[in-house]
């Protein structure tokens, strides 16, 4: 549902706009002309891929659980400002009242069904019926340390640059993480300030899960730098677009680092991505791994064998407990 819901806004931009416009405006071009303003940004993109993915691995993966919550955690807040953001009068202005009337019906119901796939994987989660079944399997250890440094690094920065922003711009607050009439934003999307700390956060724990190799890692580090993504893809191509690097030196320096941050944030995401794509070392199946068998782990060590001692028969000699065994031969004169 969720992934036809986003579909068809994406559709209806292409439609109205033009793709080619469309990736110019999601980029931050300034010449792009639009002549009705677009409802979605490259987030969205990411957004479609991402159900897509999670309804594939709910169906097959072993990690379907972790995947309904960070699919579902993600929904929630990207939709959830919805609620009160598109009824505002920036937004009344900027689009058709029956688009806003949609766009108000489609984050509610987008919230509801986020919440709903956290309850069901909640809810569905149980231990393993036996160690034949499998379970979800968290990063290796190189993998991990890697997602969990380029993540925590891409969610520190991102914190720093809305820190910058706070310091810089005090007007536009809270406006800029809660929505108002002083800032500009797509008609289903966020704040601007939100989605970035909404990101941060979601960057970090992610980072933090892999450095743990918990098994849930994998699919909060892979949506987590899935969303980073589009952020520095579209900073590389203003910088390519632009020619800012011809002119580096020049610039000053809160520019310079501007430029240096989207650069790592696309090396960052596509770091983790690569890290996460591929699952920790398996386990070998077997019975109980904690009563032998071709389970995990060596297998028990058989004590050595000491005749003529112990409880029970003993199987030859004497000084065991029972009564001897019988003689080879029987005793004369019997």
């Amino acid at each position: 549902m969720l992934a036809v819901i986003v579909a068809s806004w994406l559709i209806r931009d292409v439609d109205a706009i033009g793709f080619g416009q469309l990736w110019r405006y999601w980029a931050g071009l300034h010449e792009a002309r639009t002549g009705a303003m677009p409802t979605t940004s490259g987030t969205d993109l990411v957004l479609f891929v991402v159900y897509v993915a999670v309804t594939v691995a709910a169906l097959r993966a072993a990690s379907a659980a972790s995947a309904l919550v960070v699919a579902g955690v993600v929904t929630l807040a990207v939709r959830l400002p919805g609620l009160w953001t598109i009824g505002s009068h920036r937004m009344e202005a900027a689009y058709s009242g029956d688009l806003c009337s949609r766009a108000l019906i489609c984050a509610f119901v987008a919230v509801a069904a986020g919440a709903a796939m956290i309850i069901t994987a909640g809810a569905g989660r149980r231990p393993p019926a036996d160690s034949y079944e499998r379970t979800p399997l968290g990063p290796g250890p190189g993998a991990g340390v890697l997602a969990f440094l380029a993540l925590c690094a891409a969610g520190a920065v991102l914190i720093a640059w809305e820190i910058r922003q706070v310091v810089r711009d005090p007007y536009f607050f809270p406006d800029w993480y809660v929505g108002g009439d002083r800032i500009a934003q797509y008609l289903t999307g966020p704040p601007p300030g939100w989605a970035t700390v909404v990101l941060a956060l979601l960057c970090v724990a992610a980072g933090i899960s892999a450095a743990a190799r918990a098994p849930h890692a994998r699919p909060f580090g892979l949506v987590g730098a899935a969303v980073l993504l589009p952020g520095g893809v579209f900073g590389v191509v203003r910088i390519v677009h632009y020619d800012l690097l011809e002119h580096f030196g020049d610039q000053s320096t809160e520019l310079r680092l501007s430029l240096l941050s989207s650069f790592f944030q696309a090396l960052a995401a596509l770091a983790a991505l690569i890290a996460l794509a591929v699952p920790g070392p398996v386990r070998a199946p077997g019975q109980d791994p904690w009563g032998g068998g071709p389970g995990w782990g060596p297998a028990p060590v058989t004590p050595p064998h000491h005749p003529g001692y112990g409880y029970g028969y003993p199987q030859g000699g004497s000084g065991g407990f029972g009564p001897p065994p019988p003689p080879s031969q029987p005793p004369p004169g019997w």
